[in-house]
């Protein structure tokens, strides 16, 4: 039996299918909504269904925009020469934020995954071997997470750009800033070792 109107109900099965959010949070946001001024309720709706509407993968590096060519691939100061791949658009943010890369991107939107039933064919693989296969990119660093499925996709990627002449790189990893190496587990370590530089 349910203690809620329906409507309420329906609101908080919508927020309990966003990722991370239990049922109790999905109840929390549902209440919010309802103590929002009209206006504001209205202001949300509208954004959802704007973003939506007319949010779509970039031309080009296959980014999330809200036009054909997203701002990274318009701009004349990044150099195109580099392109950085990652597995999701989120991961594009988070390389900005550190600010030190200068090049483009190039979004999978997902890694290969067999379990999930998640082959090449559902990845964005193909616009990037048509970008390699265009010239002008020297570069392709491989960005995709350190655990096995971004390993297996960015050994895959390699394998199919090394043909093409193009320097194929992977993101170094080792041990977190501010850690100690008692609390590293044996793979970062190794990692850290192998991927070392002189000073």
């Amino acid at each position: 039996m349910s203690f809620f109107p329906e409507p309420l109900e329906r609101l908080t099965d919508c927020f309990a299918r966003l990722p991370g959010i239990g049922r109790k949070t999905a109840q929390r946001l549902a209440f919010h909504v309802l103590r929002q001024p009209c206006e504001e309720a209205e202001a949300f709706a509208d954004a959802i269904l704007e973003a939506r509407n007319s949010i779509r993968c970039c031309n080009i590096c296959q980014n999330l925009t809200d036009a054909e060519v997203c701002s990274v691939c318009r701009s004349p100061k990044r150099d195109p020469s580099t392109v950085c791949v990652v597995a999701d658009p989120k991961d594009v943010l988070a390389i900005e934020r550190a600010r030190e890369y200068n090049g483009h991107y190039h979004v999978l939107h997902g890694v290969l995954s067999p379990m999930n039933r998640i082959g090449p064919d559902d990845l964005r693989i193909k616009e990037l071997i048509g970008r390699v296969g265009g010239g002008g990119i020297t570069e392709v660093i491989m960005a995709t997470n350190p655990d096995t499925e971004g390993e297996a996709t960015a050994m895959y990627i390699s394998r199919l750009l090394k043909p093409m002449g193009v320097k194929v790189t992977r993101l170094a990893y080792g041990i977190p800033v501010g850690s100690n190496l008692e609390y590293a587990d044996d793979a970062t370590l190794f990692r850290a070792i192998e991927g070392r530089r002189e000073m």
